[in-house]
């Protein structure tokens, strides 16, 4: 009778947490198909909508081979595809490329290769457009559709919520045996774009091979390892220390590129005794730099490093997003230049960089767009500038960073209830702080005297990210709290 009863609890006890476990998982997107105007991403598996299914990559391609061919501005239109080293890369890519030619669009594939490879692949084919498939910093199971027009640049956000309609709509007109489209592939990009790199006036190869620098790299065992490498060694490189190298897609520990992340390539630059070290993730278009003495540069300082080295070059305007740090713009004010601020996302920091004519921007997650090699986040143009910058510099890297301006930045969020509008709330905290400069161009950015936050809705799940910068670690947290609770206070929770 006890074991009975024990046997019931037992029973009751495991229904529970199954139903636990799965709940969680879905509440952390392990099993999750986010469509979003910047992209198609999510898991591997699952029925339809429900993760990043065959049926799912299917009809978001048609979607966007339905834009192409009725933008009218091409005839036999050819789309460029390349992919991370993912496990599920190869399997993704065939239905990429079928359905692409089921449509009547011509293939020309990469194979692996990094997102600003493709992005240059576009423009050196004259292409119609670009799909890269890649998760970026996201975990293995992972996978996504990043989608280019024809200047190599990603979708602008009308055209990512047209194709989601087309895609909503599912009325796909496929091509008949005669107008199929064809299929060729090209494994010469990488080394295009390597020459590109090197054929820039600012890249410095007689300063780096000079310098003599002994360099660690960890590429996440994706397609860095194909390309960054063999760049470091065109650049003038004397040693190249290889991490995680191998294009396997069994990612060696969490792909973004963090502090938390890069514990052993620390250790392997101080182990070494090299100059420095590299990180990158996946698709290779966030750069994160390592200090001789195991210390981060900071993923906030890489662009600033590159675009100090620039502005002493060549005169001009600077962009960065509304949660990069401050130091971009001391450094543009300092050579005479103009900072602007853009909306979060590569593509609103493009169209801003155009509209300013700047010379340098990206983003504070390490990424560097330079728009004499083309408009995207590129790490490997990066690490070029980077050492040319350090080699005429003739210190070391630590010592590089500590010529720039301390700031400190804090990164939170803080989670909503559905009820709760956004609109209304961000109108109490421009009214309550109506006496502070406030931008709104994306969420609400208030400047203080000591620092500043930005505010703004994810695109991806009901929180509001906070981030907020001073000259110390303690007033930045200072000001992220003050923001949390007046939020609290406005909206009850």
């Amino acid at each position: 009778m006890e074991k009975s009863i024990i046997d019931k609890l037992f029973y009751v006890f495991f229904l529970f947490f199954f139903i636990f476990t799965v709940s969680w998982f879905k509440k952390n997107n392990i099993m999750t198909l986010i469509k979003s105007i910047s992209g198609i991403r999510g898991t591997i598996g699952s029925y339809p909508g429900e993760g990043l299914t065959p049926p799912d990559i299917v009809r978001f391609v048609s979607a966007f081979s339905t834009q192409i061919l009725s933008s009218g501005n091409t005839k036999n239109p050819t789309v460029i595809v390349g992919r991370d080293a993912r496990i599920s890369g190869s399997m993704v890519s065939n239905l990429v490329c079928g359905t692409l030619m089921g449509m009547g669009i011509n293939v020309t594939d990469l194979g692996m290769a990094s997102t600003p490879t493709v992005e240059m692949a576009v423009i050196g084919e004259s292409a119609a457009g670009g799909i890269v498939i890649t998760a970026s910093h996201n975990p293995e199971q992972w996978n996504a559709l990043k989608l280019l027009n024809s200047k190599g640049e990603f979708i602008s956000s009308a055209e990512g919520k047209a194709l989601l309609e087309t895609a909503d709509k599912g009325k796909f007109r496929y091509a008949g045996i005669a107008k199929l489209g064809k299929y060729k592939y090209d494994n010469t990009y990488n080394k295009k774009h390597i020459e590109a790199i090197l054929n820039l006036p600012l890249v410095n190869t007689k300063a780096i091979r000079k310098a003599g620098f002994r360099i660690a790299v960890d590429c996440v065992n994706s397609v860095g390892g194909l390309i960054i490498p063999e760049l470091l060694e065109e650049l003038g490189v004397a040693e190249v220390i290889r991490l995680y190298c191998n294009p396997t897609g069994r990612f060696p520990h969490n792909p973004e590129p963090l502090p938390e992340h890069l514990s052993k390539l620390s250790d392997t630059v101080i182990k070494e005794n090299a100059d420095l070290g590299f990180a990158v993730d996946p698709d290779v278009d966030r750069l994160a730099i390592i200090n001789e003495d195991g210390t981060m540069f900071g993923e906030e300082y890489t662009l600033v490093a590159v675009a100090d080295y620039v502005l002493k070059h060549k005169k001009g305007n600077t962009v960065s997003n509304l949660s990069s740090t401050q130091a971009l713009k001391d450094i543009t004010l300092k050579h005479g230049g103009v900072h602007t601020a853009s909306a979060v996302g590569e593509v609103n920091v493009v169209k801003t960089m155009k509209e300013t004519g700047s010379v340098i921007g990206g983003e504070g997650n390490g990424g560097v767009i330079y728009p004499e090699l083309h408009y995207g986040r590129d790490a490997l143009v990066g690490i070029a500038l980077f050492l040319s910058h350090l080699a005429k510099s003739g210190k070391t890297s630590s010592g590089l960073r500590s010529s720039y301006p301390d700031y400190y930045i804090s990164k939170n969020k803080i989670k909503l209830s559905s009820d709760i509008e956004i609109e209304q709330l961000f109108g109490g905290l421009k009214q309550e702080y109506s006496g502070f400069p406030i931008n709104e161009t994306d969420g609400i950015r208030i400047e203080f005297d000591n620092g500043w936050v930005h505010l703004r809705t994810s695109n991806t799940e009901p929180v509001i990210r906070i981030y907020s910068e001073s000259n110390n670690k303690e007033a930045a947290e200072d000001i992220a709290r003050l923001m949390i609770t007046r939020i609290n206070k406005l909206t009850k929770q």
